[in-house]
C-alpha cells in the first residue's frame, strides 16, 4: 500500500493497488474461512468416533472389573495376584497417520502376533478378568489416538480462526478506509480540475 509516513497517498495508482490488495485479503479471507468449515466438520466427526469409542470402552473396563471382582471373590485375592500377567511385549501397536489440512491424524491399533497374547490368557486360571482387561487395553489405544487427533484439530481451527478474524475485522476494514479517503481526495482532485477548466473557457 503506497503511503507516506503513514498516510496513504491519493493517487490513481494507489487506488489500483488497494482495489488489487483488497482482493487478494478478500480471497485469502475465503480460503480460511473455508478451511475453518472442514476443520469444524472433522472435528465433529472425530469427535462422534471419540465419544462412541469412550462408551464401548467404558462397557469393556465395567465387564472387566465385573469378571475381576467375581475371580476375586471365587479364588481370593492373594491368588490371583500369583498369577502370570498377560504380556504385551510382543504385541505390535499399529498407526496409520492420514494428512488432513497439514494436519496428522493417526488411528492407533494394538494387534497381537502369532496369538501369543491368547495362549498364555487360555493358560490362565482367571481368564475371562484377564481377556476383559486385555480388551480394554486395546480400545485404550485407540481412544489415545482420537485424543490426540482433536487436540491438533482443535489447535489448528484456534490458529485459523484467529487468522480469519484478523483479515476480517482489521486488515480489510482498514483497507476499506484507505479506498474511501483515496476515493473521496480523487473526487475533490476531479471537480477541481472540472471547476478550472469551466473558469478556462470562460475567459
Amino acid at each position: 500500500m503506497p503511503d507516506m509516513g503513514g498516510e496513504v497517498i491519493a493517487t490513481r495508482v494507489a487506488f489500483l493497488e488497494l482495489k488489487d490488495e483488497r482482493r487478494l485479503v478478500q480471497e485469502g479471507y475465503e480460503l480460511l474461512d473455508e478451511k475453518r468449515v472442514l476443520l469444524a466438520t472433522e472435528m465433529l466427526r472425530q469427535l462422534r468416533h471419540y465419544l462412541a469409542l469412550q462408551d464401548d470402552l467404558s462397557q469393556h473396563e465395567q465387564q472387566a472389573r465385573t469378571a475381576l471382582d467375581a475371580a476375586t471373590d471365587a479364588y481370593g485375592f492373594d491368588d490371583l495376584t500369583v498369577e502370570p500377567k498377560l504380556s504385551l511385549d510382543e504385541a505390535l501397536v499399529r498407526s496409520d497417520v492420514q494428512a488432513f489440512l497439514g494436519i496428522h491424524l493417526v488411528e492407533a491399533a494394538l494387534e497381537e502376533v502369532g496369538g501369543v497374547h491368547r495362549l498364555r490368557c487360555s493358560r490362565c486360571r482367571k481368564p475371562a478378568a484377564a481377556h476383559g482387561h486385555s480388551q480394554a487395553h486395546r480400545r485404550t489405544r485407540r481412544h489415545v489416538g482420537l485424543r490426540g487427533n482433536l487436540r491438533r484439530l482443535a489447535r489448528e481451527y484456534t490458529r485459523t480462526e484467529r487468522r480469519a478474524r484478523a483479515l476480517e475485522n482489521v486488515v480489510l476494514p482498514e483497507i476499506d478506509v484507505s479506498l474511501r479517503f483515496v476515493e473521496e481526495q480523487l473526487d475533490a482532485v476531479d471537480q477541481e480540475e472540472a471547476v478550472r477548466v469551466r473558469n478556462a473557457a470562460a475567459r
